[in-house]
């Protein structure tokens, strides 16, 4: 196992046609931080890195070249699972910003509350309690 100096070892990584909107719609409507951004010289996003809680997402635009984008290809949607503190605030903020819910927020059996939403490309986003242990 590698030591990640306490940073998150598992990064989900999202292409998008509209790379651009996708980070404002997670920054905004959604609650996460940018991080980093790299861009071509014509403004193609290469990559970008954005945080939430102790974890971040990595997504870059489709159709940019490159072995990842085109072992992703037309892959997609994706699901990712973030942990937040106020499920239901969250959600509110959600709604305020436009994003399509796909189930509101509720208590589930195995101790959990969280929703679900699609972002602007059809990637489902889970937002909830659940934070499995995980062993080292």
């Amino acid at each position: 196992m590698a030591d990640t100096g306490g940073r998150p070892s598992v990064y989900p990584t999202l292409l998008y046609a509209d790379a651009r909107a996708a980070i404002a719609q997670l920054t905004r409507a959604l609650g996460f931080t940018e991080l980093a951004v790299y861009e071509s010289e014509d403004g193609t996003v290469l990559h970008a890195e954005l945080s939430q809680g102790n974890g971040a997402v990595m997504l870059g635009s489709k159709g940019r070249g490159g072995v990842f984008a085109e072992a992703m290809g037309s892959g997609g949607p994706a699901g990712v699972y973030v942990v937040v503190a106020d499920v239901d605030a969250h959600h509110r903020r959600a709604v305020e910003h436009g994003v399509e819910i796909l189930a509101p927020p509720a208590d589930r059996e195995y101790g959990a509350r969280d929703y679900l939403a699609r972002d602007a490309e059809g990637n489902v986003w889970s937002f909830g309690t659940y934070a499995p242990a995980l062993s080292s």
